[in-house]
């Protein structure tokens, strides 16, 4: 398979209207998913046509290779890893084609995103029903070809139920949608003599005597089971008209087979969903607190005979976990005290009487089990916390530091609802017999738990057990007649199960069936049918000798920087679209390119640091490529649920590759431009005319790689530091409320001197001593460089100058997101004094934060503020957001009491310090920006104050939209009265 020259794909390559990638980062890219599961790719087509689908099946029949369907990739059991091509629909299949209101239908193409759909759908009244945990990026292809279901399955059913036809491409090229057919139509199909023909008639002659489908009916899950995904769906064939001899009304529609069929069948290039009317508006959840799972499995079976649109769970190991990252501790407010397991029992209803009577009814039966000890009602904004957390558990089980991690294998076992509490007791006993503590979370109203054994697959033993106890679960599973695979799918991890999950003689049909689409097996081979052994291609090579990777930054959190990357388990969080908040992964959005992702970097990190032969394992062109368009907003440090800090990777990184290659001079030029910029300071006039005068500015720029569009920053003509010591004798001495020290950034001090003085005369006025002491700069221009080494020397010339000086009661405060919150991040992993830097880092403020403590402390009010009416639409830079809140500019903007401020609900703006400035990155910046920002600026009235607290955003505001925004600090001096 492998043997396939790179000349014959260079003709390929050429052939495609798409695009094919076979060189080594995207093979490794793609050489993963979110299972435990690697194989290197021959290749990864993005294709744009179904003539580029047609192309590579025909080159794949040719050349003796196989084709790997991809979506989002966030497949947990290994579908979309494989020795073939990886077809990424993801990029150019996306568009949605038709609605139809009153057949209550959509037609889209595979790539189209879930939320996506339904953000669209929402005007028509429906939405399509089926919602996974990775809804805001996982994809329509991957949800037929899992047959996804996530929380409203007990309401709405699972993917199979909702998709009514497929317009698909065969294994010889042709062109066959399939869709419901009377008997009939079922009896002509078969005579056709072409390979869909072919394929009716073998399904016929298979599933047609009746001694095979009682064998079905026998041997596959509970009919009550509505989440199982074991083999492929022949259960459901057989309850149509076309073989059922009761009166069965059920047409026959291929697609029951082909969804959950994991892309082995046939290639969908369109899809025809059934939707439904969106869902009741009133809505509440019931988060039921248990101090046993016992308690919890013994109340699902009774909540559940209430009207409930999901059933949630999740158990103590993902609740600890929340507790560590910052964006779910700001979700998890609604639970008390130390819960072993939560329920969460959402309702829904069309008026809000209507709601009470169903909260009471549920309530009713509460109490009447006596199980829980703690039953707190959420609405509104709190239940979109609640999803959010329980949403997140996947990603957070790879917050578990070192090599041990919860591994998806039995995760996706489903039985009846009625033997769940049975099921769950004996698997409990069946894990303290491998001396396992299982993790359990998700779908207990479907009487599916994602159950998850705590393994090191480092290591032999872990491997060892890795088999024994997925082969055990299995068993257990048979007995309650369950599904091994309730919605995830069988993929490598599962597949070699499903004879004993079905019996022999059933899966021989289902090779039959395998056959008849795919004789010469180029689709997604070895899934489902013929499986590769599940503790095989495995991520980690058991026993492997763990690489000793020496660095400069700090990574002892995570036992070093490999470990780090490894973090990531490629549940795909950085793929999510603008239009779902928050900020990670910004040059993604732009590019829809996967080597753009967070997931990327760190697994191209992954990959060469435990597969590089060189004595500098960082010294790797393709890490420069994919760290290339990282814009180090540290938003994966927080938004990611498995928190890989990229933004630390990537200057460590750049660090290690300039140790090898040496240190640009654009690189320079950007790191040391504080330096610089003290230089141009003597002479203001004569830089500021230089910088702002077309020839030599664009000779400037020619030369230091600058895009000629943007515009150069220019110089204050006179430093913070020398306004300050002019005018430090008039400030406040006596009698003040507190006493701050005011950390003059490189970008304040030189650019921004007028929001510096505005801060310390706001400070002043309002009664607090500013000091001022000389310090280093704070080397974020450094960091974001990979001088860190340089970056350290100034790390700890301030940790020692300030050691002595910050307290609690005397703390740090700066005007600059990136410069004055290097404190508490960067500054911990770079210093040596480490309990000195910690002591700062607690006591270090954003201005904003400051300002936002006294107010809440009643030392600041709105009465010392004017009257006057304003509007502010405010932009948060991407630091603040990742390591402290916004909250805190808002409630300052919001202080004079005719102030009415919003939060434009931007990412990053896609200036990123330098950035935005390297002539190369220009249009992607500019992209950045146009996603959320620019237009929300461009939207706001010229009455209205665009507000930013980042020296960048300020500048991409303008340079983009060509509006000035100011510092919320200038705002609220300006408002004094």
């Amino acid at each position: 398979m492998q043997n396939v020259k790179s000349k014959t794909l260079e003709t390929l390559k050429s052939a495609l209207e798409g695009d094919l990638h076979f060189d080594d980062l995207l093979r490794k890219l793609y050489a993963t998913d979110a299972s435990v599961y690697r194989k290197l790719p021959l290749a990864v087509a993005l294709p744009k046509s179904t003539n580029d689908i047609k192309l590579l099946i025909d080159f794949a029949y040719n050349n003796s290779t196989s084709l790997i369907p991809r979506t989002a990739g966030t497949s947990l059991a290994g579908q979309c890893v494989g020795e073939g091509i990886v077809v990424d629909v993801s990029k150019y299949f996306t568009k949605i084609l038709d609605v139809n209101e009153a057949k209550k239908t959509v037609t889209v193409q595979p790539g189209v995103v879930r939320d996506e759909l339904n953000n669209y759908l929402k005007p028509f009244g429906l939405f399509f029903g089926p919602n996974t945990s990775t809804s805001n990026r996982c994809m329509i292809g991957g949800m037929v070809g899992n047959n996804s279901s996530g929380t409203t399955s007990i309401q709405y059913g699972v993917t199979r139920d909702k998709v009514i036809a497929l317009k698909t491409i065969l294994s010889d090229g042709s062109k066959v949608e399939f869709s419901d057919l009377t008997p009939e139509e079922f009896h002509n199909k078969t005579k056709l003599d072409t390979l869909e023909g072919y394929i009716y008639k073998t399904i016929f002659e298979t599933l047609q005597p009746k001694d095979i489908q009682n064998q079905i009916k026998e041997n596959f899950p509970k009919p009550t089971i509505h989440r199982r995904n074991t083999g492929y769906a022949i259960d459901e064939l057989i309850k149509s008209d076309v073989f059922s001899t009761s009166d069965s009304t059920l047409s026959f529609n291929m697609c029951k087979l082909l969804a959950g069929s994991e892309g082995t069948l046939a290639f969908a290039t369109e899809i025809t969903l059934q939707l439904d009317d969106l869902p009741p508006s009133e809505c509440a959840m019931i988060a039921l607190h248990f101090d046993s799972i016992e308690k919890c499995m013994q109340s699902v079976s009774r909540v559940m005979q209430h009207s409930l649109h999901t059933c949630e769970m999740m158990d103590d190991t993902i609740l600890n976990l929340t507790k560590h990252n910052k964006t779910q501790q700001e979700n998890r407010t609604f639970v008390e005290g130390n819960p072993v397991a939560i329920l969460m029992c959402e309702l829904k209803a069309n008026t809000n009487e209507e709601l009470q009577y169903q909260i009471d009814g549920l309530l009713v039966t509460v109490n009447e089990l006596k199980l829980s000890y703690a039953n707190p009602i959420l609405k509104g904004d709190e239940i979109n916390k609640a999803t959010e957390l329980r949403k997140a558990g996947l990603g957070l089980l790879g917050n578990i530091i070192g090599d041990k991690k919860a591994v998806a294998c039995i995760e996706d076992t489903a039985v009846a609802l009625e033997d769940l509490e049975d099921y769950i007791l004996e698997f409990t006993t069946l894990m303290k017999s491998f001396n396992q503590n299982a993790v359990y979370y998700a779908h207990a109203g479907a009487g599916e738990l994602h159950l998850r054994p705590i393994l090191d697959l480092k290591q032999a033993e872990g491997v060892k057990l890795f088999r024994a106890i997925t082969t055990a679960v299995a068993k257990l599973v048979k007995k309650y007649k369950g599904s091994m695979s309730g919605e995830h799918g069988d993929g490598i991890v599962r597949a070699e199960f499903i004879p004993l999950m079905i019996g022999a003689d059933n899966y021989k049909i289902l090779k039959q069936i395998k056959s008849a689409f795919d004789a010469n097996n180029i689709f997604n081979p070895h899934k489902i049918v013929d499986a590769y052994p599940m503790d095989k291609n495995l991520r980690y090579e058991p026993n492997r000798e763990e690489p000793q990777i020496e660095t400069l930054l700090d990574f002892s959190s995570s036992e070093g920087i490999l470990r780090e990357a490894e973090k990531c388990n490629g549940s795909g969080d950085c793929r999510k679209l603008p239009e779902f908040g928050g900020t990670m992964c910004p040059s993604y959005r732009a590019t829809k390119d996967e080597k753009d992702t967070t997931r990327a970097r760190a697994n191209a990190l992954r990959e060469f640091l435990t597969n590089s032969e060189k004595s500098n394992k960082f010294n790797h062109k393709e890490l420069k490529d994919v760290f290339d368009l990282c814009l180090s907003c540290k938003a994966c440090a927080s938004e990611c649920p498995s928190s890989v800090n990229v933004a630390a990777l990537k200057a460590e990184f750049q660090y290690q590759y300039q140790q090898a290659n040496g240190v640009p001079f654009r690189t320079k030029l950007f790191a040391y431009n504080n330096k610089i910029n003290g230089y141009a300071s003597k002479v203001p006039k004569l830089t500021n005319f230089m910088f702002s005068k077309g020839f030599t500015s664009s000779i400037i720029k020619y030369v230091g790689g600058i895009a000629k569009e943007r515009r150069l920053p220019l110089i204050s003509n006179k430093s913070l530091y020398k306004e300050f010591q002019e005018s430090k004798d008039k400030l406040v001495k006596e009698n003040f409320i507190k006493e701050v020290f005011f950390f003059n950034d490189e970008f304040t001090n030189h650019l921004d001197t007028e929001i510096g003085v505005d801060a310390i005369e706001l400070l002043n006025r309002l009664n607090y001593k500013v000091s001022m002491i000389s310090h280093a700069e704070s080397g974020r221009a450094m960091l974001s460089k990979g001088l860190v080494a340089e970056a350290k020397k100034m790390a700890n010339k301030n940790v020692s100058k300030f050691k002595n000086l910050i307290t609690e009661k005397t703390p740090l405060i700066g005007i600059e997101p990136s410069a004055i919150l290097s404190f508490k991040d960067e500054y911990l992993r770079l210093v040596d004094d480490k309990n000195s830097a910690c002591s700062i880092a607690k006591n270090t403020l954003l201005i904003e934060e400051f300002i936002q403590q006294e107010i809440q402390l009643g030392n600041i009010k709105p009465e010392q503020f004017t009257k006057d009416v304003m509007t502010i639409k405010f932009h948060g830079h991407c630091h603040q957001k990742a390591l402290t809140n916004q909250k805190s500019s808002f409630d300052v903007l919001n202080l004079p009491e005719n102030y009415k401020v919003t939060i434009i609900p931007s990412g990053c703006c896609g200036m990123a310090g330098s950035f935005g400035y390297e002539k190369e990155h220009y249009n992607v910046s500019m992209q950045i920006g146009e996603q959320t920002l620019f237009p929300a600026v461009r939207k706001a009235s010229t009455d209205v104050m665009i507000s930013a607290n980042g020296t960048s955003c300020r500048h991409q505001i303008k340079d983009g939209t060509g509006r000035v925004a100011q510092h919320p600090i200038s705002i609220l001096k300006d408002a004094l009265l």
